[in-house]
């Protein structure tokens, strides 16, 4: 499978996700750079975390007229697979290739730490190899995480049963004093309706190999790419 993995000026985990893609899933990667009008032929893009454009007017919201994403957005559209972890999440916002905004942490804090995410679903490219109410543990890391959409996208989220992850703790209750950050519902991660888009705050990419003493991510991309190759 061959992944694509977009820099914009200010993104600091870019590398990370080359290294698991190529490294440890052993996969064909390639780097875009924001300014490419070519997907050079990949099968998945993801955007990575990071502060793109130094998070100027608000997280994503530059970002997301970068010219690689006119490109992005029309590989969406077409069903293509996309993935944006943290400020990738922000951005697929602000593209409006997922519903809802990332608003600052209700702490009004940055917030760094690990946490436990319950997997809702299972019935998603980046989910298939999970069960639901499985829990797993992964890092954030961000200010600006706390999910918020309007009450009739949050239904249309639970109908279409397109919440990914929601925040827990370790045993897998849900409920305010594991949201990090005030996310509504504490919605960690979603997709589009066709399934074909995905957001999330936590970074998987940081908890993918038994060297950082963490293996709980990687599930996530084994699921992708396990999808991909059916």
């Amino acid at each position: 499978m061959k992944f694509g993995v977009v820099t914009f000026p200010g993104s600091n985990c870019d590398h990370d996700m080359h290294y698991v893609l190529k490294h440890v899933l052993q996969q064909d990667v390639v780097s875009l750079w924001h300014k490419d009008a070519d997907l050079q032929g990949c099968e998945a893009v993801v955007l990575p975390g990071g502060f793109s454009y130094g998070d100027y007017l608000r997280s994503g919201a530059i970002a997301r007229f970068s010219p690689i994403m006119e490109r992005v957005m029309d590989f969406a559209r077409k069903g293509g697979y996309v993935l944006g972890i943290c400020n990738g999440f922000q951005i697929l916002c602000e593209a409006r290739l997922l519903p809802g905004a990332l608003l600052h942490n209700d702490t009004r804090k940055f917030v760094c730490k690990n946490v436990h995410l319950k997997v809702q679903t299972a019935d998603t490219a980046f989910t298939a190899l999970c069960k639901p109410g499985q829990v797993l543990k992964v890092p954030v890391a961000h200010g600006e995480g706390r999910y918020f959409a309007d009450e009739a996208t949050l239904k249309e989220l639970e109908r279409q049963d397109r919440v990914l992850f929601r925040y827990c703790d370790r045993n897998g209750n849900v409920d305010a004093a594991s949201n990090p950050n005030g996310s509504a519902g504490n919605i960690a991660g979603i997709c589009n309706a066709e399934r074909n888009v995905f957001g999330l705050m936590p970074h998987p990419e940081r908890c993918s190999e038994e060297v950082l003493g963490n293996e709980d991510g990687r599930v996530l991309f084994e699921s992708l790419v396990s999808r991909m190759r059916k």
